[in-house]
């Protein structure tokens, strides 16, 4: 567990709604500078509207979401781009245009937010693809490569702009366990080796036992947050045995209902 440190992202009072149906209601917590944090929950719980609240694609009908002290929810114009910066994006299938290859992919970002020559780009563009282990593939087309290496690839493209958090939609989603071993490895690597913060979207419970610091359990019922803490003290400990039940994979003849608060 790594030592907490000041938080880097505040969500405060948030409640995400489509249409008129009310999807997460006055949600609060943080998220502290450096560490791997995991959003989870059942089918319908709200993780992926979290994350889009939390990256800027949809602003919430109440609250705010504060990243690094500025609050990208009222943020408009050069301010908003100045905090979106320093964050990147990953999403469950790689979203890898199919027609560019690796590299070209990951040179997207610098062609787009900077001013750099090509050639620069390029260095850039190969050295994040290094550190994902895809520096002898920068050539291939996302097509010529394995599903766990268009994931790699992504990972490479969201950090191009070097930014302070990545945001991870279900990375290990249609991975074997293998593959899905190895990108934990290399998401801990990363958070160890630069720091940068992660916010991860997953219900798979081997990725979150091994690589999570921290962990808030969402509800479709009380359409909040009804644990949060380490994985393995949830599972062991929580007084809710819904909660238990969950990251046991188990069924508990005892489990409250989902929305029970622990």
């Amino acid at each position: 567990m790594k030592e907490p440190g000041d938080e880097i992202i505040r969500v405060e009072g948030l409640t995400a709604a489509y249409n008129d149906e009310v999807i997460l209601r006055d949600l609060s917590f943080g998220v502290r500078r450096g560490e791997i944090f995991v959003i989870l929950g059942g089918s319908g719980s709200g993780k992926s509207t979290l994350l889009k609240q939390m990256i800027g694609l949809h602003r919430p009908v109440r609250g705010r979401v504060l990243i690094d002290g500025r609050d990208l929810s009222a943020a408009t114009g050069r301010e908003r781009e100045r905090i979106l910066r320093q964050i990147g994006v990953t999403f469950q299938s790689g979203a890898l245009f199919g027609s560019q290859t690796l590299l070209e992919n990951v040179c997207l970002p610098l062609e787009e937010f900077t001013d750099l020559p090509g050639e620069a780009r390029r260095r850039i563009a190969m050295l994040k693809l290094s550190l994902v282990g895809l520096g002898r593939f920068a050539d291939r087309l996302p097509a010529e490569v394995s599903g766990g290496m268009k994931k790699r690839a992504g990972i490479a493209r969201a950090m191009a702009l070097d930014p302070q958090i990545l945001f991870l939609d279900e990375p290990s989603a249609g991975l074997d366990p293998v593959t899905s071993a190895e990108l934990d490895q290399l998401i801990r690597r990363i958070s160890t080796g630069l720091g940068i913060t992660f916010v991860v979207v997953t219900h798979e419970l081997a990725s979150i036992y091994d690589i999570a610091d921290r962990v808030i359990m969402l509800d479709k019922e009380s359409q909040g947050i009804i644990a949060t803490g380490d994985p393995h003290r949830l599972r062991d400990e929580s007084e809710n045995a819904y909660v238990r039940q969950f990251f046991r994979r188990s069924v508990d003849p005892d489990a409250a209902p989902a929305g029970e608060k622990p």
